[in-house]
């Protein structure tokens, strides 16, 4: 089964070919976040996408090498600026933490050096793997084994120096009279191909925000900072042009081609909307320009924007959420990563507190299926059962420009074939593997977290509650039931009657 994938870079559909054929391995390179605070919900959203793509090459025989950057450098305040405009990210972070530790209103767990950004960069960074592993990105989870797959730029300096010298030694590059080394657009005609954007348009300053401050040192408006001296930057490091810092874009092309690069390509790139321009454009360029190649990523994956409950996230507006933000109000992260991943990746998506609720029933009763198959007794002869079945369709709309919404309807339906009670139907051994396959891209099942009521185990509580509910309706006692739906509320937990049966769910504030 072929794999269809929009790239961004063709503007259209695609099939999924890698380099190396085939159900050949995959290079696969995404941009992460930059640790100067708790990623929030619409970072993850990308990231999630991304595990999710990949996930779903591993379901169709890819072995996925996957590296996924922390940055912890040369990020500035003004993403739009070619340039770096701005304040370094790690520098706002210092100024925040020490005026929130002067007047004494650090959060606790936070107590971090706050002059010192290499120590605010390990705290956020450890938070952010932290988070990033309760919501299943398997990248994290590879960086247990293998640090190299989570890369820090700070530990790529060198590689980045390397870079810039070899694109001036290839006249890619210069020298400006103020000392800040920049890439010359003009010596890459292909410059623009990802965004739209035209050298001419830049040139007016429409497409992209242009610094005004540097444009008589540059020989045109559009070029774009690769290495800046200045000995006064929190972090700097030294350079042939001087102590300084590396510009933001730098450090991904050097990084992809030192860890994934075969003849200066990769498979694959992701990133949110807002990387196309200028990272991502800047990275094609110098990448290309370094090594010959005829492309830098020959696939271009981007993730719309995530607005919640219908407007854009804002913390004046009390809608900006961190991932321990939603955790705290009661969701569990399963409820979380599906409410983040139903949307298709190229649609913006509502996060909303409603989706959250219904997303987490929709996993505790795939949960609930997925312990009945566990316990019940192997049937081998039996006929293919419903999740056996779907398992050919759900690969199939994934296949199909990662149709996550597509494939969760696919496996819930084959879940509601299924008797509410009773022996599941088909073999239980092959229905189970069938859902832990399915689940091997949602990854869902195993972060559905069940809490613990003293030595009970939540789930077996309430379903006996149920139990006696539904036996004191039978009985007409509604007072008795009544007393009951109370007692489950209490939990924390809403219960609704319908025609597979009762099904309950946390309530998420």
């Amino acid at each position: 089964m072929t794999i269809r994938l929009y790239n961004t870079i063709a503007r259209s559909i695609k099939a999924f070919q890698p380099l190396a054929g085939g159900n050949g391995p995959v290079t696969f390179y995404t941009c992460g976040p930059t640790v100067y605070d708790y990623a929030h919900i619409g970072n993850f959203r990308s990231f999630l996408n991304a595990d999710v793509l990949r996930r779903t090459l591993e379901l169709h025989g890819h072995d996925v090498v996957h590296v996924m950057n922390i940055t912890d450098v040369g990020h500035m305040t003004d993403d739009e600026n070619a340039d770096g405009g701005g304040e370094d990210k790690m520098e706002v972070a210092s100024k925040r933490l020490l005026e929130a530790k002067k007047s004494g209103s650090l959060p606790e767990g936070s107590e971090v050096d706050a002059a010192n950004p290499m120590a605010i960069a390990d705290f956020y960074a450890a938070a952010f793997m932290e988070d990033a592993r309760m919501l299943g990105l398997k990248v994290a989870a590879d960086a247990v084994e293998h640090p190299e797959r989570m890369p820090r730029p700070s530990q790529y300096v060198e590689e980045m120096i390397a870079l810039v010298e070899k694109l001036i030694a290839a006249g890619h590059a210069y020298v400006a009279d103020d000392g800040v080394v920049y890439f010359d657009v003009e010596s890459y005609p292909e410059y623009g191909r990802l965004s739209g954007n035209t050298v001419d348009s830049l040139r007016e300053g429409e497409g992209g925000r242009i610094d005004e401050a540097n444009q008589r040192h540059k020989r045109s408006p559009a070029d774009f900072m690769l290495w800046k001296p200045d000995p006064s930057h929190l972090m700097r490091w030294p350079s042939p042009w001087g102590e300084g810092y590396p510009g933001w874009h730098l450090e991904c092309s050097a990084m992809a081609e030192a860890l994934l690069g075969v003849d200066g390509e990769i498979d694959l790139h992701s990133g949110g909307e807002d990387n196309i321009f200028p990272h991502h454009e800047c990275e094609i360029a110098q990448s290309r320009c370094s090594t010959g190649a005829d492309a830098f990523s020959r696939y271009w994956f981007h993730t719309r924007h995530l607005i919640v409950e219908g407007e854009k996230m804002s913390k004046s507006k009390g809608n900006f959420f961190t991932v321990r933000d939603i955790l705290e109000k009661g969701a569990s992260p399963a409820a979380l990563r599906l409410e983040l991943i139903r949307t298709h990746y190229r649609q913006n998506a509502n996060f909303t507190m409603q989706g959250l609720r219904d997303c987490q029933r929709q996993v505790d009763r795939w949960c609930r299926l997925a312990g009945r198959l566990e316990s019940a007794d192997p049937c081998p002869d039996a006929e293919p059962g419903p999740l056996e079945k779907a398992l050919p369709g759900f690969s199939e709309a994934l296949a199909d420009d990662l149709n996550v919404q597509g494939a969760i309807g696919i496996l819930s339906e084959a879940v509601g074939s299924h008797p509410a009670e009773g022996v599941p139907v088909g073999d239980p051994i092959r229905e189970l593997d069938a859902l832990r396959r399915m689940d091997g891209v949602l990854a869902v099942l195993d972060r559905n977290q069940i809490e613990k009521s003293g030595d009970d185990d939540l789930a077996t509580k309430v379903e006996g509650l149920i139990t006696a509910r539904n036996q004191a309706r039978a009985d007409r006692d509604w007072a008795e039931a009544d007393r009951i739906r109370d007692e489950i509320a209490g939990l924390g937990l809403a219960i609704k009657d319908g025609p597979e049966g009762t099904t309950w769910s946390r309530v998420v504030e």
